[in-house]
């Protein structure tokens, strides 16, 4: 067990419709090769950090993601040689408004707003990412339950495969995407993203003020 990093990361690369049940969901093909974007490191916030409900947002949704934070400079590695650059594993939220992802027809506005990215509470180095129970609360109900083994493309692939386009450096996260069961929170919602063997990433939302 570490505690999170005291640096940011340069960057935070996310992937979309990485979880089997949540493109059968969204009643979607199953991608050929991973659908990526970015997250400025701005967004990041930590456990127990407030979730800021922004102003020209009408859906703020939670999304319980498996993340990985990089330990070491990859460029075009092997799928086998991609665990030698793990520093560890994490609970991400990639917080995400929903009315602007749709409307703009693009990602980058609708994710990228300062606390959209809560992280932690702990990077965990020693387990399976493989095999792992996924879970997310609001104010204490369950609405999002899976397993890791659902990814469609597994964290040592995207590792790889992100690595063949831009060069990772110490620190930065990857997101693996989430599993079905997205919806919506709301001011003075508490989220939870609680992962095996991580434990539990907890977050209120608050009104900007």
């Amino acid at each position: 067990m570490k505690k999170l990093p005291l640096f940011k990361p340069t960057k935070i690369i996310a992937c979309g419709l990485n979880y089997l049940d949540h493109v059968n969901e969204l009643k979607m093909d199953i991608p050929k090769k991973p659908i990526i974007f970015l997250k400025p490191s701005t967004s990041i916030i930590g456990h127990l950090e407030p979730i800021i409900y922004p102003k020209m947002a009408n859906q703020v949704d939670y999304e319980a993601e498996l993340a990985l934070v990089i330990k070491d400079k990859v460029k075009n590695v092997s799928v086998k040689e991609a665990p030698n650059y793990i520093l560890g594993y994490t609970c991400f939220n990639d917080v995400t408004a929903r009315d602007l992802q749709k409307k703009d027809g693009q990602w980058t506005r609708a994710k990228s707003f300062d606390t959209f990215s809560p992280l932690g509470p702990k990077i965990i180095s020693d387990l399976d990412p493989t095999n792992l129970d996924i879970a997310l609360y609001l104010n204490g109900e369950l609405k999002q339950s899976s397993h890791t083994s659902n990814l469609i493309f597994s964290p040592f692939y995207l590792i790889s495969f992100i690595s063949q386009i831009m060069t990772l450096l110490p620190g930065d996260i990857i997101a693996t995407g989430t599993p079905a069961g997205i919806g919506p929170m709301k001011i003075g919602d508490k989220v939870e993203v609680k992962i095996e063997k991580i434990g539990s990433l907890i977050n209120y939302v608050i009104e900007k003020e």
